[in-house]
């Protein structure tokens, strides 16, 4: 039995698919919804607005880029906590049973039926309409560029992070290469930080970007510069600047 009912509605919401823009715009962790049928996974309302929860304000971000770059967004409506779509099945990450600080008490112990039912019900399908529109834009001839979009929380385990925005990357340092070069003083912004792929967190790019041979970057954004509104525009337009100066460069 599925852990979605009908009225939850589909896990992936795909926006702007008519766009004629090189980029695919992911966001993996944009919400910090719950299915009903998972209640609270044992957490408090405290818990459940931080970050490991969701990625606050990436949402926003991804939505003023796509607007600025013409681009299709992917986003997953429910939360990391019950299955992180950045992560393969087989990882301990994709259900955690403690982010940070806080234990997940309904992630503890999860049997085989229970994480097959939370990959079926929410990494299967986003899986499989990010890697039919990849494909579809492949077949079509406009090979897409993959950007998927993250936020950080500024202070991890009681360090505080330096770092403005990050420019991830995998095997392929196309995108990240160009992105690096064009980057301007406004915000401190760093190659593979806070995260890099030995930290697990390319799995996106692999499965969609390198598999196809497309171009791919993760960004990362501090989330104490994109809270609200007028911060969520600033970024935006700081990462609209750097993709169309950059997305020549892989032509």
């Amino acid at each position: 039995m599925g852990i979605l009912t009908g009225e939850e509605g589909d896990p992936v919401a795909l926006e702007n698919v008519s766009a004629r823009g090189r980029v695919i715009l992911v966001c993996e962790h944009a919400s910090r919804l719950l299915p009903k049928a998972l209640g609270t996974l044992g957490l408090s309302d405290e818990a459940l607005a931080s970050h490991i929860a969701w990625d606050p304000g990436a949402l926003a971000v991804s939505r003023l880029l796509a607007e600025k770059l013409d681009a299709t967004l992917v986003f997953q409506r429910f939360s990391r906590l019950v299955y992180d779509c950045n992560r393969p099945p087989e990882s301990p990450a994709a259900m955690p049973e403690k982010s940070e600080v806080f234990e997940v008490p309904g992630n503890a112990a999860l049997d085989e039926a229970a994480r097959n039912a939370r990959t079926d019900a929410l990494y299967r399908p986003f899986r499989d309409r990010l890697g039919a529109l990849v494909k579809g834009r492949i077949r079509e001839g406009r090979a897409p560029v993959i950007v998927t979009v993250h936020s950080f929380t500024p202070v991890y385990f009681g360090k505080p992070r330096a770092v403005e925005i990050g420019i991830l990357h995998d095997a392929d340092a196309r995108l990240a290469d160009a992105m690096l070069a064009a980057a301007g003083p406004a915000y401190r912004t760093l190659r593979n930080e806070p995260y890099g792929p030995e930290d697990g967190v390319t799995h996106t790019l692999k499965e969609h970007g390198l598999s196809n041979g497309v171009p791919n970057v993760m960004i990362e954004v501090r989330n104490d510069l994109i809270q609200d509104e007028a911060g969520q525009r600033v970024v935006a337009d700081y990462l609209a600047g750097l993709l169309i100066e950059s997305l020549p460069a892989v032509q």
